[in-house]
């Protein structure tokens, strides 16, 4: 928490941003800029993170764009910048006059990979935005095979990147709130630190993190391959790895784990995978796979990576 703002008005300052970003509603969108310009940076982080969100629903670029480019530049927080790489990159064109900052940024050695990769990635983003304006691409919805109008296509590829035509996108987006809505059901287990979690082992690793010092996400959907969302049970945004705890025996589940398994070594992803057999020596199994990415957990306090 930042010692500009006291306890209740970071409170009240997180919650508004979470609630904001839940609303799928795009005048929410001057509050959240006022949000992104707050002095705690973990409001910043949530204010940037709610903005891109809300561009699959027609936030307007042009209040967006200029707001969260000097964050995403220039932010000294480098998870809060890291979040406004990703909100930069779903307004695509839009954001065309940053480019050179943003490859300047994905070629600065002295900046952290996944700020580095952020940056590339915005910048791929808006190039092929600008290729689409310009050749004046046509694109068919993968679901009926209509052809779809370049709104609809900017509002697919922003929410799912994929193409889909808005009735298509209504029923795709329909489902995936119903799954989102089921995990949360889910959530019956709670940390020490109050973090809502589906199983034991999630609750053991969580509080293993916690105790240890290290900051992580637990359960946030992002996109890590064109054409598949995944959500990660645990990303750790200062060491850039992600954990999974795959904690079933199905045929049907295990199925899955190989498909998300490959799909992470495919984009280069940092994974360390627990299972069942690994809950009771937990500490020993997740030093030794840590320590495969360079970091080494304190025996008691926190430590830095």
């Amino acid at each position: 928490m930042n010692s500009n703002m006291d306890q209740h008005q970071h409170h009240q300052a997180v919650q508004r941003a979470l609630e904001l970003g839940r609303s799928a509603d795009p005048a929410a969108l001057p509050e959240l800029i006022a949000l992104l310009k707050m002095p705690a940076s973990e409001v910043r982080q949530l204010a940037a993170s709610a903005i891109a969100k809300l561009a699959s629903f027609g936030a307007d670029s042009a209040l967006a764009v200029p707001a969260l480019a000097p964050v995403a530049l220039r932010d000294p927080h480098p998870q809060v910048q890291q979040y406004a790489l990703k909100a930069l990159k779903c307004f695509g064109a839009a954001a065309r006059e940053h480019l050179h900052d943003l490859d300047d940024l994905a070629a600065n050695n002295r900046l952290r990979d996944y700020i580095r990769r952020a940056a590339h990635s915005a910048a791929e983003a808006i190039r092929e935005g600008i290729r689409a304006e310009t050749e004046g691409a046509r694109h068919k919805c993968i679901r009926c095979g209509r052809e779809v109008t370049p709104d609809e296509h900017t509002r697919s590829q922003q929410a799912f990147q994929r193409t889909f035509c808005d009735s298509c996108f209504d029923e795709v987006f329909l489902d995936r709130r119903n799954f989102e809505t089921k995990v949360e059901l889910n959530k019956t287990i709670i940390t020490k630190a109050g973090t809502l979690v589906q199983s034991d082992g999630e609750r053991r690793i969580a509080e293993w993190l916690s105790a240890h010092g290290i900051a992580y996400r637990y359960d946030e959907r992002f996109r890590i391959l064109s054409g598949h969302a995944v959500r990660p049970d645990f990303y750790l945004p200062e060491l850039d790895v992600y954990i999974e705890y795959w904690g079933l025996d199905t045929a049907e589940y295990k199925i899955g784990m190989l498909k998300k398994q490959q799909l992470y070594q495919q984009e280069g992803k940092r994974l360390i995978s627990l299972y069942p057999a690994d809950k009771d020596r937990l500490d020993s199994v997740l030093r030794s796979k840590l320590a495969l990415f360079g970091y080494h957990p304190p025996e008691n306090g926190v430590g830095e990576p």
